[in-house]
């Protein structure tokens, strides 16, 4: 994955040990990963467009941690903000919400959680990991509304253009890529221009 479409992450986190599984944990599902331990010099950072997503540990004193998300809102109204905390409580979840934070997760972090999260924050706020990835669920998106629009099943449509099931379904959940000449067949099978699948990106 090239580095320049990789997901930025900033972790600001004062508990080391959180810091380092999380960081390993980031980095092995491809992100690029900073992590901070002192919020100072942070808000040039983001003002910046360094980074897509952070993750803000809100334990307490929580107040430092609200007012940052509170000063990262000015600067940057659609930056991504998880927040965490180990030791939970309505009025800071309540506090964190009420200023966008994308979601609020309790401390230590369950990774399937965190990767749950990141999924969601991916699809909801369409964050850019990877070029060719993005390009090939809109594609994928495109083709699977078309073919539902025309009531086909994959295997009828894999009937009409001689494709395999596996491969229609594979493309429309983006996970392959069409070549020009599978996206000519299924624009011919679908009676669609085959800009069709690329009206959205």
């Amino acid at each position: 994955m090239a580095e320049k479409n990789r997901l930025s992450v900033l972790v600001i986190d004062r508990d080391e040990a959180n810091v380092l599984e999380v960081k390993d944990f980031l980095a092995q599902e491809g992100f690029r990963v900073q992590v901070a331990s002192d919020p100072a010099g942070i808000l040039d950072e983001v003002k910046q467009g360094k980074y897509q997503m952070v993750l803000l540990d809100a334990s307490p004193p929580s107040d430092p941690a609200i007012e940052l998300l509170e000063q990262i809102r000015a600067v940057d109204s659609d930056l991504c903000v998880v927040t965490m905390t180990a030791r939970p409580s309505v009025d800071v979840a309540v506090r964190a919400l009420k200023r966008q934070a994308f979601d609020y997760l309790e401390k230590p972090l369950a990774m399937e959680e965190l990767r749950a999260v990141i999924e969601a924050a991916i699809r909801e706020k369409g964050l850019l990991i990877d070029v060719e990835s993005r390009l090939n669920q809109i594609v994928g998106a495109r083709l699977r509304e078309r073919r539902q629009a025309e009531a086909l099943t994959l295997k009828q449509l894999a009937n009409r253009t001689g494709l395999s099931v596996s491969l229609i379904s594979q493309i429309e959940l983006g996970k392959s890529a069409a070549s020009m000449s599978t996206l000519y067949k299924l624009a011919t099978a679908l009676q669609v221009k085959m800009t069709y699948f690329f009206e959205t990106v």
